[in-house]
């Protein structure tokens, strides 16, 4: 009986999508009616071996719509290796996790992959099965419920372009089944490669040129996007849709929230187009999240595009026909730290504008450093409207926050340089990458005292902006460059693993120890946490405007809701700065814990102001 009642639940909320769904996977599987009712089969079952604990948790967010979109909301991402070596270990830390204010845990990719050629587990080569080292899937499972309990989501990559070249599909392949080669792009010859060649950019035209690489066992030519080890998926066979979208409700009913869905833009290939964001991968999409919305809707899609505002925007869909729940405000963070290079806000101002005036039920994840590296994806055409010429100007960003620019603090590495075109990218945590790392080599005082305020304003400007924003593990105590991967044969050529380091526990046993460094950000940081969840300024659906200050140096942020405005102001500047609030009465400095009764406030270099001011919530604010 109650099976009965579970699928009764089922058919409904299919039926809610399926003339959309049939449609659309009709039209791109040209009326493949077989494969069609294959996946519908495919759905009922992944839905009926769904757990019950998941299915009630799925009943109480439909109920609260809005549960990722609250202010409470913190996120942490972090690998587990580094963390704690093991899932068991990552369930051991948690009361770690919930001491750092975090309910939105990600995990780093933790599917069997193989040593060497994982390109940090992103070649996947069997999505059912945790690599051995980190643990099982029961592991995963209980460490999701563990989670869950502690009122914890838990995110994961979904590495859908792709598969490991290990991957039972691809051994299947490489060994002349022409049903598995159909799953991948094979061709006999370099003909077609070679026109795909002439339209589709390269990703690693450094360490992985070339889109495509010849496989010796079956005597053809494959196409490989990132590294030759990852096999592109053909999405225009639909046996590709419906097992990969199995896989994704598998690790679902394992106890994920978040499904990444990485590299999201480049799941279409077509002739004579880049193989970028083509109106296919939205058509894919938007089917994934509707067979979320059926099969477990508590469950978020979050859609890692790496590119400009105007092709990231279109992946939220529509309010009728929504996409990702989600987003990475990506072009935000490279903003950030051009920013923190240049002490210019001209840039990062322009950016915000655009991201301010997007509706308010678009959710984006933001971040100061995530696993990745920081590519130089600006508005150059603005930037030339100030002297900004790309390629010098890339040199100048990488040149500072590398350390070779005269009097930075900056310390980072390049990745994937390429000295004629500048298009290198960068890498460093948080904290190494503000001087905090050069200042306790010198072991100066006024300098660390200065890269703790700046890593701390960077952090408060983060929490200020509307979204879910994230930490990188290690961030919160001030977590340094880690140079050990030079020694590392399988990690020395990718500099990435810089700021991938292990987790220094001794450090951070001192995070409640205010003398300490550690201590002093942590605390710091905690107290952000806890002053935006209780000031409702900061609700995802406030009025957002950004604040003129006087000064190029100094961003300000203005913030509405039912009733509380806040000011908030960041210094990027190496000197002090005044700014004058324009108020008629005295303001709450959040952070200060006093008010300020005087309009015309000093901000220090690398600081900031979080001022409220409380009105009648029916009665009109300036701003």
């Amino acid at each position: 009986m109650e099976k009965t009642g579970r699928m009764k639940e089922f058919r409904v909320r299919y039926e809610r999508h399926a003339d959309e769904l049939k449609w659309l996977y009709m039209e791109l599987y040209h009326g493949d009616e077989k494969a069609y009712e294959y996946f519908v089969g495919m759905l009922a079952r992944m839905y009926a071996a769904r757990p019950a604990a998941l299915r009630r948790l799925d009943r109480e967010r439909l109920a609260d719509p809005r549960w990722y979109k609250r202010r409470e909301l913190v996120g942490m991402l972090m690998y587990v290796s580094a963390f704690a070596g093991t899932l068991k270990g990552v369930r051991k830390k948690l009361d770690y996790v919930e001491d750092c204010g975090v309910n939105y845990l990600h995990l780093m990719p933790l599917l069997e992959s193989p040593e060497g050629r994982s390109d940090g587990g992103y070649a996947v080569s069997d999505f059912r099965t945790v690599q051995p080292e980190l643990g099982t899937m029961d592991d995963l499972a209980a460490l999701a419920a563990d989670c869950h309990k502690r009122g914890i989501a838990v995110c994961l990559d979904f590495v859908m372009n792709h598969t490991s070249e290990d991957h039972e599909w691809a051994r299947r392949a490489r060994a002349g089944e022409k049903e598995y080669q159909d799953r991948f792009f094979f061709y006999d010859n370099w003909d077609v490669p070679n026109e795909f060649e002439k339209t589709v950019p390269q990703v690693f035209p450094t360490t992985a040129p070339g889109n495509f690489s010849w496989c010796e066992e079956a005597g053809k030519v494959v196409m490989t996007t990132f590294y030759p080890y990852q096999w592109d998926l053909n999405y225009a066979n639909p046996v590709v849709f419906n097992d990969m979208t199995e896989n994704m409700l598998y690790l679902c009913n394992r106890g994920v929230d978040i499904v990444r869905l990485d590299a999201t833009p480049y799941i279409w290939k077509e002739l004579d187009t880049t193989c970028r964001n083509l109106p296919q991968v939205h058509t894919l999409v938007r089917m994934m999240r509707m067979v979320c919305e059926i099969v477990c809707p508590g469950t978020l899609l979050l859609g890692e595009i790496v590119m400009e505002p105007s092709k990231v925007v279109p992946y939220f869909g529509t309010v009728e026909k929504p996409e990702c729940h989600l987003l990475y405000n990506v072009t935000t963070m490279a903003s950030t730290w051009h920013t923190v290079a240049t002490k210019d806000t001209r840039l990062l101002r322009h950016q915000l504008e655009q991201v301010f005036a997007l509706p308010g039920e678009y959710t984006f994840l933001n971040y100061l450093r995530c696993h990745d590296d920081i590519g130089w994806g600006l508005d150059y055409d603005f930037l030339e409207g100030y002297g900004g010429e790309e390629v010098a100007h890339k040199k100048f960003l990488n040149d500072y926050l590398t350390g070779k620019w005269e009097g930075s603090p900056a310390r980072g590495e390049l990745y994937n340089d390429d000295p004629t075109l500048g298009d290198a990218r960068l890498c460093g945590t948080t904290a190494s990458l503000c001087g905090l790392e050069s200042a306790r080599y010198e072991k100066n005082g006024y300098k660390t005292d200065w890269a703790l305020r700046y890593d701390l304003m960077l952090h408060a400007y983060m929490f200020t902006l509307s979204g879910i924003p994230v930490l990188y593990s290690g961030d919160e105590i001030g977590q340094e460059n880690d140079y050990g991967y030079h020694d590392d044969p399988l990690r020395r050529d990718d500099s990435r693993w810089l700021h991938r380091g292990n987790l220094d526990w001794d450090k951070a046993a001192l995070r409640h120890d205010p003398d300490t460094v550690e201590g002093r950000l942590f605390g710091g940081i905690r107290r952000l946490e806890t002053l935006r969840a209780e000031h409702r300024a900061f609700d995802g659906e406030a009025d957002v405007w950004l604040l003129d200050t006087g000064y190029d140096g100094v961003l300000g942020i203005g913030r509405y809701r039912d009733g509380e405005k806040l000011l908030a102001y960041f210094n990027f500047d190496y000197c002090e700065r005044v700014v004058w609030t324009g108020e008629d009465a005295p303001m709450t400095d959040l952070f200060a814990g006093k008010v300020r009764e005087d309009g015309a406030l000093p901000i220090p270099p690398g600081g900031f102001l979080w001022l409220t001011r409380a009105f009648d919530a029916d009665r009109p604010h300036s701003g």
